[in-house]
């Protein structure tokens, strides 16, 4: 499956997912990285220093959006995974806090976002069915 088997429309709105993701995430994760003025909390500093290389790779898929799928594979799967192991147990113990309730609602968001954007018959053709080289 070629670039001309996944329509422009989808690969348009790849690009917006990409452009979003880059604007929403990138600005302030560099910013808080460049801008920190104590030494890092080590799991926060992994967390900050994951999100602006991932918004800056982001910025790749405007040029290729086919190529950067596994970008839009992992956003999904780390907001999902998210979404199970901390929301949903959060929820259970009582009511979310403005900081969480507003989370889920962006991550929700993404999520269908990326279900729809995800090229899915590209998605099985490139990285389920290949076989190995």
């Amino acid at each position: 499956m070629s670039n001309q088997e996944v329509g422009r429309y989808r690969q348009h709105l790849m690009r917006l997912v990409y452009v979003l993701t880059f604007v929403g995430v990138g600005p302030r994760a560099w910013s808080t990285l460049v801008t920190q003025a104590t030494p890092w909390d080590p799991l926060r500093g992994v967390a900050f220093s994951f999100w602006a290389a991932y918004a800056t790779l982001m910025i790749l898929g405007l040029w290729n959006p086919l190529k950067m799928v596994p970008l839009l594979l992992l956003q999904l799967l780390y907001k999902s995974v998210w979404l199970l192991a901390v929301a949903i147990p959060l929820a259970k113990a009582g009511p979310l806090d403005a900081t969480a309730a507003s989370l889920v609602r962006i991550f929700v968001i993404a999520v269908v976002v990326d279900l729809v954007a995800i090229p899915w018959p590209y998605v099985m053709a490139h990285y389920i069915r290949k076989s190995p080289a």
